[in-house]
């Protein structure tokens, strides 16, 4: 079985996007070969740097081709978005079909969409005075975290919960389960 090639999209700090590449450094089936990144102050970009793992940084006056050619050049196999905040063009979905990964901080379809990312998902369900919280992983389509759903997991959730400590919840649940279900989708896919 040839080795599956992952580019990983993000935008921020990158804590999905190292444990990912922890987990496919010595993988038999797939291997992080590119991570893009639409900001150039970016944390992940020193990771990508320090483990000497190519980065693309895109920015809003790239064509889409330029990406595509990117991706093309680096035999990408599967996107995992991680933490990107941009809207995945519908072009690039046709050009990857089902082989691009999103991860959300909730339990879609609740507190998901447009503006939902980040610390303001885990105000919403704090302020909703939700029990539970999670993860949902899912499969790209051409609007904010419609996609089929793949896994999701849950976690319990107290009245003394701040947004903080959600956040804290749902990562861990993110770096438990995340890079485990896209090794379980590439091996099928």
């Amino acid at each position: 079985m040839n080795k599956k090639h992952i580019a990983i999209f993000a935008s921020g700090k990158g804590s999905n996007a190292q444990k990912l590449i922890q987990h496919f450094r010595n993988n038999s089936s797939a291997e992080i070969s590119l991570i893009v990144c639409n900001n150039e102050k970016a944390e992940v970009l020193q990771i990508a740097s320090a483990e000497k793992i190519p980065s693309f940084l895109i920015s809003k006056n790239d064509s889409l081709q330029k990406l595509i050619s990117e991706l093309r050049n680096h035999q990408i196999d599967f996107i995992v978005l991680a933490g990107y905040l941009l809207l995945i063009p519908a072009e690039l979905i046709k050009e990857f079909p089902n082989r691009i990964i999103n991860i959300h901080p909730a339990l879609l379809p609740k507190f998901g969409g447009k503006g939902m990312y980040g610390m303001k998902v885990h105000e919403a369900v704090k302020s909703s005075e939700e029990k539970k919280s999670g993860i949902t992983i899912h499969f790209v389509n051409e609007e904010f975290d419609k996609g089929k759903i793949i896994f999701q997991a849950e976690v319990l959730l107290n009245e003394n919960d701040s947004p903080q400590t959600i956040a804290q919840k749902v990562q861990q649940l993110e770096h438990e389960h995340f890079a485990r279900e896209i090794e379980k989708i590439i091996s099928t896919g």
